[in-house]
């Protein structure tokens, strides 16, 4: 089968100079590696055509002859033995890409992931909301576009490591490969910084974001938002920033996965003689009937006045705890109506507190073994 273009198959002009080669290099490289389309055929080919470009076209003297013969003029060493250092560059370009790698073609890195703490109220968890947050985050700087140089001026090559961000050193049969010291893998060095970002190519910023809060989002939900995080290095993707909930506390109600809580405090008469009362909920009111002798701690579940959760379908209940509430600066007539009623209640004390009657027999047993 006829071999493609090689500077078709790139996508790039015959023209294109050594940095272009690599970057149309990696973007194919990044696409069409085996580890990331596993199984995939076309993708392997297109890989190792891509590589094989690559190869050529990063030595002068391979791309003279492709430039002058075509493919005869390389296929005696094209990917072949000769090519070692060839392999070796798109080895480098490839894996420090995807897995990390140092050097100067690693040197392209994501952005970090940011955080950002956004406490909201329970009902606007309960009915989604939309709100505006502001960040801190690094971005590329306007006045160098991001190379770190002076406008006028650009990085250059690094003469000790010639562009390839690492350096070999020979140790008698040893070779050892190092992030060069010069450049520090970047393969560039800035003489003349932009005075804006002082070489760093990024600068901090502050960025006015809108995120949208689902409904039912609970303490402890994220949110992420792509892309927004910093900044990439040297033209890597930007990080994402993650919008962490944290829910303020209610007056009122407790919340308990899709549940709520909340008390009730009712009077000592409304316990004993029953009746109807209103209870809050969070789309309004709702009334309660309390049957006559009601105790402190009986729970009254409303269905489905609860919340509806993210990944629910149905409301939760909001459980209402009855708290019976003594009397407080009472007035002589008060008082002494509650001193009848003790004496009335004495009387006839297993009949009507008959908790507080099983409480001191338990306690006469226990003090009398």
């Amino acid at each position: 089968m006829n071999k493609r273009d090689y500077y078709e198959v790139l996508g790039i002009n015959r023209n294109a100079d050594e940095d272009a080669i690599k970057k149309a290099y990696r973007k194919l490289a990044m696409k069409h590696h085996p580890d990331r389309n596993s199984g995939n055929v076309e993708s392997e080919e297109l890989f190792k055509e891509a590589k094989e470009a690559y190869e050529v076209l990063t030595d002068a003297s391979k791309r003279a002859a492709y430039d002058q013969y075509g493919h005869a003029g390389v296929d005696a060493s094209a990917a072949g033995a000769g090519g070692a250092q060839g392999f070796s560059d798109a080895f480098g370009d490839i894996f420090g890409d995807i897995f990390g790698g140092r050097g100067a073609r690693s040197n392209i890195h994501r952005g970090s992931d940011l955080r950002y703490n956004l406490e909201i109220s329970l009902e606007q968890a309960a009915r989604g909301t939309e709100t505006k947050i502001r960040i801190p985050t690094m971005d590329t700087c306007d006045v160098c576009h991001g190379d770190g140089a002076k406008p006028g001026t650009s990085p250059k090559t690094c003469p000790t490591c010639n562009g390839h961000g690492q350096v070999r050193m020979q140790q008698g049969f040893f070779s050892i490969q190092q992030t060069c010291p010069k450049c520090h893998g970047n393969g560039k060095v800035v003489a003349n910084p932009c005075g804006t970002c002082h070489g760093a190519g990024r600068v901090k910023r502050h960025k006015t974001l809108s995120v949208k809060i689902p409904v039912g989002v609970d303490d402890g939900d994220r949110i992420r938002l792509s892309g927004e995080g910093e900044t990439g290095v040297n033209g890597g993707p930007p990080g994402d920033l993650y919008v962490v909930i944290h829910l303020s506390a209610h007056s009122v109600f407790q919340r308990d996965g899709n549940d709520l809580h909340c008390e009730i405090p009712i009077s000592f008469s409304a316990a004993a003689l029953g009746g109807e009362i209103e209870v809050p909920t969070l789309d309004g009111h709702a009334k309660i009937k309390v049957p006559a002798e009601t105790q402190t701690g009986k729970i009254f579940r409303l269905r489905e006045k609860g919340i509806k959760g993210v990944r629910s379908h149905t409301y939760g209940d909001l459980l209402c705890h009855v708290v019976v509430e003594t009397p407080v600066k009472l007035t002589a007539r008060q008082r002494e109506l509650l001193h009848e009623l003790e004496e009335i209640s004495q009387t006839d004390g297993s009949r009507h507190s008959p908790r507080a009657k099983s409480w001191m027999d338990k306690a006469r047993e226990f003090f009398s073994e």
